[in-house]
Parts: C-alpha cells; structure tokens; sequence
C-alpha cells in the first residue's frame, strides 16, 4: 500500500512537472490541477514589496525622534551579547578592514545579491518545483510580515550608526560602491533603523532550505548551505547588524514555514477524482 501511494505520488508529480512544462513559461500546473501564472505571481511579489518597502519606511521622516530609542535598544542587545559572550562584531569588523578586497566585496554582497539570489531562488523553484514553490512563496511572505512587526515596533540602531567610542564604521559611506545609505533619496526614505530582525538572513537561509534538497550537485548543495553563513559575515563585516538580528532572522523565518504549511494547500493536495462519463 505504502509503495503503490509512493508510486502514484512519483507519477502525479512527474505529471505535474510535464504539464507545467508545455505551459511554456506562461504557467505551472500543479499536481492538485491548480495552475501557477507568472503575472500573478510578478503582481504579488511586487504588491507585496511594494507594502512592505511602505511600512518598513514609515517612521523614516522622523528617525530622528526614534534615534534615542534605537540606541537605547542597541545598547541593551550589546549588553545581552555581553553576558552570552557573543559580542564579537567590533573585532570582526576591524579585521575584515585590513582587507580593503574584502570590505567592498562584502558591500556588494550586502548590497546586491540579498535581492539577486533570493529572486533567482523563486524563479527556480517556480520553473522546475512547481509543486514547491506555493509553501516557499508563503514562507517567505509569511516571516518578511513578522518582520516588519520587530521593525514597527523595536526600531534598533545598527552598528554603523552607533556613536564613535562603540569603534564602528560604515562601510559602505568610508568604501562606496553603486550605493549607499547616505546617498541623495535613500538617505530620506530608508528606514535606518530596521534591524532587528535581518530580512538579509531570514531571506538567505529562505535559499539555503529551498535549494539544498532539490540541487544534485554536492558542491551546489555546499555553496547553497554556506549562503547563510557568509550572509551573516557580511552583515556584521558592514556594520548592518548584530549577532542577534541573525538569529531573529532565522527565527521569523522558521515561525514563517510552520505558519506557511498549516494554510498552503496549492500543490500540496492530491489531485481530485473526476468521474469519467459516456
């Protein structure tokens, strides 16, 4: 019984596969006979940020009255890194310094493969894991809202912005590249202090479990598994975060997957009995 339901599973989902490949790539279908359609997905996906980029940007105009607050918050997060012995970011930063290559390479990273990577994710698993990408859509949706709850709510000064005796820089305004944060609309619109938790991590290990089990090759699936890992270097090397932004990013993201398998049931359904007639 169990390797005949296996077996069918195998067939549906190789069926699916097939299926949302003649779509072309205008859509999938999926094996519970749903079909996945590129422009809603591009609607979503931009609507979404769109709404995200709003909120998470709100209090930008009066960052000035959180600033007491956010250096408040930061000072207690120091201080509970302190006690755990994790607060390393300083030394880490003041070591990556000595590398020039290394600084504007984090800075890159930092600043472009966040969104690159993590679009370049959702493309593959709506390509060639259909049947996937609902669940992976909503989680990321999911854990991206529950972090706008910490930004609303605990606005935390980053490293790069604490006052001068913390022993930080910003990379970014001392080693420029394409951008910065100081740089001409985004200085006025961002939201310096969205911090707590790192979309950047929660959107890196967001990869790393999307890729992973459905890469072939072993040193794909190594290169996807240390994504996370060099994410949160980077964050730290560039003064955007501390220890513990990281480890709320995670966070939110695995609240976002449990979340996200209780209500997702497109492509995760077995495909509904039609009765045939004469």
């Amino acid at each position: 019984m169990t390797q005949g339901t296996g077996s069918g599973d195998a067939v549906n989902t190789a069926g699916a596969q097939e299926t949302g490949e003649n779509l072309g790539n205008r859509s999938r279908r999926l094996r519970d006979g749903s079909a996945l359609h590129w422009w809603n997905e591009a609607g979503f996906i931009l609507a979404f940020y769109f709404i995200y980029s709003m909120i998470r940007n709100f209090n930008s105009r009066d960052a000035r009255h959180l600033e007491a607050l956010a250096l408040s918050h930061a000072r207690a997060i120091i201080h509970l890194q302190q006690t755990l012995g994790i607060y390393h970011e300083e030394a880490i930063q003041k070591w990556a310094l000595q590398t020039r290559a290394l600084i504007v390479g984090s800075n890159y990273f930092y600043g472009s493969l966040h969104f690159v990577v993590t679009i370049g994710v959702g493309i593959f698993l709506y390509r060639k894991w259909q049947n996937d990408y609902p669940l992976w859509r909503n989680t990321i949706a999911i854990a991206t809202a529950l972090a706008l709850i910490g930004f609303t709510f605990w606005p935390l000064m980053p490293p790069r912005l604490l006052p001068p005796n913390f022993g930080f820089i910003d990379t970014l305004d001392r080693y420029p590249t394409i951008w910065s944060f100081d740089s001409g609309t985004l200085h006025n619109v961002s939201n310096q202090f969205a911090a707590m938790p790192s979309v950047h991590c929660a959107w890196a290990l967001w990869c790393a479990c999307a890729l992973v089990p459905r890469l072939k090759s072993t040193w794909a699936k190594v290169i996807a598994a240390l994504y996370p890992v060099c994410t949160v270097t980077v964050i730290v090397v560039t003064g955007n975060h501390y220890f513990l932004d990281a480890v709320a990013g995670f966070t939110v993201l695995g609240i976002g997957y449990l979340i996200a398998r209780s209500i997702t049931k497109a492509g995760r359904r077995s495909p509904v009995a039609v009765s045939s007639t004469a």
